[in-house]
């Protein structure tokens, strides 16, 4: 049975990074899958949301926030191994950033304006890439 698009429209997003997939009034519903850039190794900034908090719920494979809790740069560093199907809301004005797993999908949602305007980025220093790097060992360790 088909069903007019005008009721119920279906998106999917398969490729690797993130995608919107549904923008509607005030909000937008997109999906992150892994890809090469989320390496922890190469993680050297965080992001903060000026306007809105973000929401993130892992769907399959394993994916870690990592959160700072400074204001002005990313401060002490944190990770929060996210497991399936529980929502992650962070704050908004908080530092995050994540990995993911090659077989992750986590769904994200968040305010329709998150722009580059309104979500700065802070660099990490080489130390606290290499505590993101040893924080990611200690979560997936066997």
């Amino acid at each position: 049975m088909n069903i007019d698009p005008s009721l119920l429209e279906i998106q999917v997003h398969q490729e690797p990074a993130y995608q919107p997939l549904v923008d509607f009034e005030s909000w937008r519903v997109a999906v992150l899958n892994y890809c090469d850039a989320l390496l922890p190794e190469r993680l050297h900034e965080l992001q903060r949301h000026d306007e809105t908090d973000e929401v993130f719920v892992l769907l399959r494979g394993r994916c870690i926030l990592f959160i700072g809790d400074g204001q002005e740069d990313a401060g002490t560093v944190r990770a929060a191994d996210m497991a399936p199907l529980k929502i992650y809301n962070v704050k908004k004005g908080t530092w995050h950033t994540h990995t993911l797993s090659p077989d992750a999908m986590v769904l994200v949602v968040e305010n329709r304006d998150t722009t580059v305007d309104n979500s700065p980025f802070c660099p990490l220093t080489a130390q606290q890439t290499a505590e993101i790097v040893a924080q990611t060992k200690a979560c997936w360790s066997p």
